[in-house]
């Protein structure tokens, strides 16, 4: 008899890979091709990027939690820019609600644990209404690719949180009014509280998301740029305004409103 050689094994460069770190800069500026390699790829590849992103906004809490720390030592509180419209009870909550979370649970932990949460809850929420929203229109790509595709242009975020932790470590204070809040009505009015919710997560860093989510999100499906420009814009639209709904619902407890991912 004779014996059948066993298969040799496939050659590393063979193999897939769990991790594409050589891809984040390519992704970030030289979005084309990168993106079309990630539209096409037959596997898993968003764990790259969310990975970036959960550590990026892991630091940014850490920063924002040390410089908190050397304000309360001070005596110096970081105001909501419409504190001065909130019935008087409401600041006296919010000011004894600050006195009484300066432990590292409340500056550390919870954020922390909000920023994850908020990164991977967020990815699939905007994967997922986009695949449905792409599908709809005609798309017929894979959910992987969806998947894919949104972890990558999602990078910006990672950025975004970088810069962050970069002004509030050279400063030693913290961003107030991030992205167009600051243009928010200031009457102390409900819409005007969750305009100003909104707008936090408007700036140049989204732009860029967007930008990078239509281009893979046209690659993936084929579909025409119209369709995937209004897919892309219309669920990106109804995340962030979730988004915007929790944080405007805690600003109404001011005693939880320690749970807001802070800047």
């Amino acid at each position: 008899m004779t014996e059948t050689a066993a298969p040799a094994p496939l050659p590393a460069l063979d193999r897939p890979r769990r991790f594409h770190f050589d891809w984040i800069l390519p992704a970030l500026f030289r979005p084309r091709a990168t993106f079309a390699r990630i539209a096409e790829h037959a596997g898993d590849a968003w764990l790259t990027p969310l990975l970036v992103i959960t550590v990026a906004e892991l630091a940014r809490v850490a920063a924002v939690g040390t410089v908190r720390q050397a304000q309360a030592a001070m005596g110096q509180v970081q105001m909501p820019p419409d504190f001065q419209y909130w019935p008087p009870q409401m600041q006296e909550q919010f000011m004894q609600a600050q006195q009484a979370t300066q432990g590292p649970i409340f500056i550390y932990a919870l954020p922390a644990f909000i920023a994850v949460i908020g990164v991977w809850l967020g990815w699939v929420l905007l994967a997922a209404l986009l695949h449905l929203a792409l599908t709809m229109l005609g798309g017929r790509s894979p959910t992987r690719n969806t998947l894919n595709v949104i972890a990558w242009a999602s990078l910006p975020f990672a950025v975004r949180s970088l810069v962050l932790v970069g002004f509030a470590m050279s400063t030693q204070s913290l961003v107030n009014g991030p992205g167009l809040s600051g243009f928010a009505p200031t009457d102390g009015t409900p819409w005007s509280a969750f305009l100003r919710e909104f707008l936090i997560y408007v700036d140049l860093y989204l732009i860029w998301y967007l930008l990078l989510a239509i281009l893979g999100a046209r690659l993936a499906s084929g579909l025409p740029a119209g369709k995937v420009i209004g897919g892309v814009l219309a669920t990106t639209l109804i995340v962030f305004a979730l988004q915007a709904l929790v944080g405007f619902g805690l600003l109404q407890f001011s005693g939880l409103s320690i749970l807001r991912t802070l800047y």
